[in-house]
């Protein structure tokens, strides 16, 4: 068995998000070996996703924000996102990733929370407003559904809050959903964000 170090368990703590006795354990179930340590703690932490997804998360913050322009504020937005604990919920962290995807929202305004949340009216009129651009361009008739599935994916990036890249990604360099997944993942909680009230001046 290689050596433990405090070194590898706070490289480990670092790099997949867990907590140091995990770290720790990991290494000792690996014996040593890092990358093997690694991999185990991905499978532990799918194995404790899935478990999450079934507790209820009924504590939460509502981030907000305010944009404003030449002094005077024009877009205001409250987020609502939610954990199981209010260990979790009164933590720095999770505070802050509610105000930055409130941010987010000021700029991005999306029309849904994620995927499954989009109107099958919409999506299809989607649909069909791509396979006439498709057609008008002269695309064979074959690759027209591959296209339109193409396109459809960035309707969705456009448009649904946890497909969008995060606005500042110096702070989190991925999407939206990404970022709220990062999030349950170190924290050992199922968290999501529940709804967005968007204001804007003059609309």
């Amino acid at each position: 068995m290689a050596e433990i170090t405090a070194k590898d368990i706070q490289r480990l703590r670092q790099e997949a998000g867990v907590g140091m006795m995990d770290a720790k354990q990991a290494l000792v179930d690996a014996n040593g070996d890092y990358e093997a340590a690694f991999q185990l703690l991905r499978e532990r932490g799918k194995a404790k996703m899935a478990k999450r997804a079934d507790r209820e998360a009924n504590e939460g913050v509502i981030g907000s924000y305010i944009h404003y322009q030449t002094g005077r504020p024009v877009i205001g937005v409250l987020v609502e996102l939610v954990c199981e604990t209010d260990f979790v919920a009164k933590s720095d962290e999770f505070r802050q990733v509610a105000d930055d995807i409130a941010m987010h929202v000021s700029w991005s305004n999306p029309r849904w929370i994620t995927r499954d949340q989009v109107d099958p009216a919409a999506l299809e009129e989607e649909r069909e407003i791509i396979t006439k651009q498709a057609e008008s361009e002269g695309k064979p008739a074959d690759v027209i559904p591959r296209i339109v599935e193409g396109r459809l994916e960035a309707f969705y990036a456009d448009n649904v809050l946890y497909e969008q890249k995060f606005v500042n990604p110096e702070r989190f360099d991925g999407t939206v959903g990404d970022m709220v997944a990062a999030l349950a993942t170190k924290m050992g909680e199922n968290i999501s964000v529940r709804r967005v009230a968007r204001l804007s001046v003059g609309s």
